[in-house]
């Protein structure tokens, strides 16, 4: 806007309110600072539209500033904003007409006092450790004797050498499935990506290595891309993550199953030195050989001592304490049988002896007689009368006799 004709005109003229923010707009965007202009604040009230443009606010001690960046912005940015945090934000101050309020436009953000990339690294370690992606019970087993590894790396960088010459050397029998891909630049993390999908698809290999040389944050990044995280985590097949230089981490190394230091180092954990399997198998040969000669010989020492000892020239006369046993046995079991039938005896005299005390016929032996009357004994003179037929029950033998005369007394 022509802020010129705004200035010509008289002092007494009224303004409408659009012509007056029109007038103030057009002095802040005439105003070479405010066109490119760094501020320094505390990020407050921000929000994250579904539209992905990022509406926040910048405050210090001494007040605040409303701020905007829009999606094609946001999209550059490494890391994520929050609350509180202190960044550098990097654009124009103008008015927006329809309300009078001024704000920045944000270009570019970067954390204060600290690097957007390492930032940015910090908050998806945080973000996916919290979900649980690095936990040791989520890791697979590395193979201990792999038939086929798969390596994921730049066809032309050192790596793949260092990766090829260490294994060849320690394992020639493995094959080697070399998966070319981007590991920096544009396009990097997809192609890490796809190489991981078909590996984890086809080919059969036991082990899957991911990895490339060092270099600057900037040169690893794509081994910190949150969708390669979860690609690694998701593989059915171990991964081993060979990023860098041994001081060097990323996201990578901590969601794959196993970190190595180096790429050389990877190669050396993804497969065994079969000279050294050779030479254990030996020593175990050997190990195994000489027990083997020491049990026969030990063996061969005890059917000496056996074939040399009285029992193996005279083997009746192990039987010798057997015997004098049996005969001791015999002896108690003969004893304890006649003391135990000489108290039966005893025991049975004495009860027949109560038992002759008690026979009727022993009484009838003395001269005694029983009478009886119709099936019964009879103890009472009442019992029977004069002409009465009755048998007398004797110790030997019975009479019949006929009553002629009973006395009742």
């Amino acid at each position: 806007m022509d802020i010129s004709a705004f200035r010509d005109r008289p002092m007494s003229e009224t303004f409408s309110v659009s012509e007056l923010n029109g007038y103030i707009k057009g002095i802040f965007d005439s105003d070479r600072l405010l066109t490119r202009v760094s501020v320094k604040g505390e990020i407050s009230n921000f929000k994250a539209h579904s539209s992905g443009h990022l509406y926040l606010s910048l405050k210090d001690e001494g007040g605040q500033i409303r701020a905007v960046m829009f999606q094609s912005s946001a999209r550059q940015l490494r890391f994520r904003p929050e609350n509180g945090m202190r960044v550098i934000a990097t654009g124009s101050v103008t008015v927006y007409q329809k309300d009078g309020s001024y704000q920045l436009y944000i270009g570019s953000m970067q954390p204060d006092g600290i690097g957007a990339l390492y930032l940015a690294y910090e908050q998806m370690k945080a973000r996916l450790e919290a979900e649980g992606l690095f936990r040791e019970e989520y890791k697979l087993p590395i193979p201990r004797y792999p038939r086929r590894v798969g390596v994921i790396t730049s066809p032309t960088g050192a790596a793949v050498r260092d990766i090829i010459n260490v294994m060849t050397r320690r394992a020639p029998s493995v094959e080697i499935y070399l998966y070319p891909a981007l590991v920096q630049g544009d396009g990097a993390e997809e192609s890490l990506i796809r190489a991981l999908d078909y590996f984890d698809s086809s080919c059969g290999v036991d082990t899957v290595i991911i990895g490339r040389g060092g270099g600057s944050i900037e040169d690893l990044w794509a081994f910190n891309g949150e969708r390669l995280a979860r690609r690694i985590f998701s593989m059915r097949i171990p991964v081993i993550s060979a990023v860098g230089h041994e001081t060097d981490f990323t996201i990578a190394d901590f969601v794959s199953d196993l970190r190595a230091p180096t790429p050389s180092a990877a190669a050396e954990l993804a497969v065994p030195d079969m000279r050294e399997v050779g030479m254990r198998i030996l020593t175990a040969l050997d190990r195994c050989e000489s027990a083997l000669l020491r049990s026969v010989e030990r063996k061969r020492e005890r059917l000496s001592d056996i074939s040399s000892s009285v029992v193996y020239r005279d083997p009746a006369c192990i039987l010798v304490p057997y015997r004098e046993r049996v005969s001791e046995v015999k002896e108690e079991l003969s004893s304890t049988f006649s003391r135990y039938i000489k108290e039966r005896r005893l025991d049975f005299t004495a009860r027949l002896g109560r038992l002759e005390a008690l026979n009727p016929l022993a009484v009838l032996r003395r001269g005694y007689a029983v009478m009886y009357k119709d099936g019964k004994a009879i103890t009472d003179s009442e019992s029977v009368n004069a002409g009465d037929t009755v048998r007398i029950s004797l110790a030997r033998g019975e009479v019949t006799a006929s009553v002629t005369e009973v006395n009742k007394r």
